[in-house]
């Protein structure tokens, strides 16, 4: 009972933040698709921005207040607001969202995603994703191509114009690599060689990096780890029963050659990629041992 008093609580709180703030959010966008000058709209997508971050600390607040959940942050003192980065992740539950919110947020700049441009359409969301400065993407399928070979390229070009917004602005671009959350079946499913994760895709972190990897500063290469037997799903965390979540963040230099290639068509460009996000994961991996082990030890002590 106890349990769903705090998921409860916890959700009630939650909305009150939402409601209270979506008006805002929402009348700030509206001025920014109305108002002319890209002066009054940079400073509307400031304005936005503030909403957004002021929503994620009373977030963080509330479930300080009402759960009893850890957050064992590292690296956290190297980041900037005033740099971009492109995030990448493992991704083993809904609570990595929450987590990289306590992470990054009022740290570096506003975490984004990119969407499909579809979403742009959705009631309400599609207005705060595209105040929110989130870039659509559109993409187009190799089967679409041979169908329609003048139409290749298009796509990375609609997705750079949809960035040119972000050589003005710091921005922070989260991109998960295993393209689905980590469950046992798929990892053996897909015959993973890592130990705790799923077989990365180079194909949309070369994606991004063509589109925007010029005005990319660093790497932030996130490790989320959750020290019990099992991942925790939303649920446990909101209500209460998730003691700890490790977030170790290691920041790297962006090679310029990771977006000087052409993933589409060089083979050779491709393999670079694969070797790349594979060496990466190798890391990963064995940090997500290291860290498991070393929590383990520190429990053992206590």
């Amino acid at each position: 009972m106890r349990r769903v008093l705090t998921a409860v609580s916890l959700l009630t709180l939650m909305l009150i933040n939402t409601l209270v703030l979506i008006g805002p959010l929402l009348l700030t966008a509206l001025l920014k698709l109305l108002l002319p000058g890209r002066r009054l709209k940079a400073i509307c997508s400031r304005a936005v921005m503030w909403v957004a971050e002021t929503w994620a600390e009373i977030s963080k607040a509330i479930f300080a207040l009402l759960t009893p959940t850890e957050w064992d942050i590292r690296g956290m003192s190297e980041l900037r607001r005033d740099t971009s980065y492109l995030v990448i992740s493992n991704h083993q539950s809904w609570v990595d969202v929450p987590a990289l919110v306590e992470a990054l947020n009022n740290k570096a700049p506003y975490f984004k995603f990119f969407l499909k441009r579809e979403l742009i359409w959705l009631p309400l969301l599609g207005l705060a994703f595209w105040a929110l400065d989130y870039p659509f993407m559109k993409r187009y399928s190799k089967e679409y191509l041979e169908r329609h070979p003048e139409k290749k390229g298009k796509d990375l070009e609609i997705t750079r114009r949809a960035c040119e917004k972000f050589r003005d602005i710091p921005v922070t671009i989260v991109n998960f690599p295993e393209g689905k959350i980590f469950t046992a079946a798929e990892h053996a499913r897909q015959n993973s060689p890592y130990r705790h994760l799923l077989r990365p895709k180079s194909g949309g972190l070369a994606f991004v990096l063509a589109a925007l990897g010029e005005d990319l500063d660093a790497l932030l290469d996130f490790t989320i780890v959750y020290p019990g037997e099992r991942v925790p799903r939303l649920w446990e965390l909101i209500s209460g029963q998730v003691s700890k979540v490790i977030v170790d963040i290691q920041t790297r230099r962006l090679d310029p050659a990771l977006w000087q290639g052409d993933y589409a068509n060089d083979p050779a460009f491709r393999r670079f990629m694969h070797q790349w996000v594979g060496r990466l994961w190798e890391e990963k991996d064995q940090r997500i041992t290291a860290l498991k082990a070393e929590n383990a030890e520190a429990a053992d002590r206590h």
